[in-house]
């Protein structure tokens, strides 16, 4: 259940039974032609459908990550690393005093990886709680279906082109010759910008919905037995 859809007193009565919550890691910025908040979409989407036959409240993603990257891409937003990690850990202590004790990070942008690292030494301080860091998108079984689907899959091209972050500007299928992601790691943002061009990282732009379906399913499927099974 969102948490958009309760009010503190079911908060407070969900907590005496039942001490999971989800906590969705986004990201704004570029996705060449869709929205700049897939990543912040993906994970919260992801994380709603997972829970919804269960109950668990699910947070609204934080929509702002680590992608100082894309810094030369009009509406790209990017937190400092410690900046981050001190907003995760403020989140984390406040889900705490609402009597959280399980919660479960769904996280849809690679550059948010110190998020994981920062859940562990939070653990440390508060050896009473859990977190469960879930990269919902590279999981054991979502991303062996990306694999059979196409193994050309990259930031911005058809393995994040959903009917939910397509915009109406998002042009037709495309094919790109994939990045060299070596070179691109020693580039500087502007330098990146030049390499990239529109942003997408190499292969096809778009593939058929229901194929999408097929690996969203599946996504969401994976998310769910990591609550069932906690």
């Amino acid at each position: 259940m969102r948490i958009a859809d309760m009010d503190w007193r079911m908060v407070e009565d969900w907590v005496r039974n039942d001490e999971r919550c989800i906590l969705p890691l986004g990201s704004t910025e570029q996705h060449a032609g869709l929205s700049l908040m897939v990543d912040a979409i993906l994970a919260e989407r992801v994380s709603v459908e997972a829970a919804e036959p269960l109950g668990v409240p699910v947070f609204p993603a934080i929509p702002f990550g680590l992608a100082p990257y894309f810094q030369t891409y009009p509406g790209s937003v990017t937190l400092r690393v410690d900046t981050y990690v001190a907003v995760v850990r403020d989140v984390l202590d406040s889900l705490k005093r609402s009597g959280f004790r399980r919660i479960m990070i769904v996280n849809g942008h690679g550059g948010n990886q110190p998020a994981a690292a920062l859940a562990q030494e939070w653990m440390m301080d508060n050896p009473d709680c859990r977190v469960r860091f879930h990269d919902w998108w590279r999981a054991q079984k979502t991303m062996a279906q990306v694999q059979v689907t196409d193994k050309v899959a990259s930031h911005a091209s058809w393995m994040e082109n959903f009917p939910w972050t397509r915009l109406p500007s998002t042009p037709a299928d495309e094919v790109k010759e994939p990045v060299d992601m070596d070179i691109m790691k020693t580039l500087a943002p502007f330098e990146i910008r030049t390499l990239l061009e529109d942003g997408n990282y190499g292969g096809r732009s778009q593939r058929p919905d229901a194929e999408m379906q097929a690996i969203w399913d599946i996504a969401v499927a994976e998310t769910r037995a990591l609550l069932e099974t906690w």
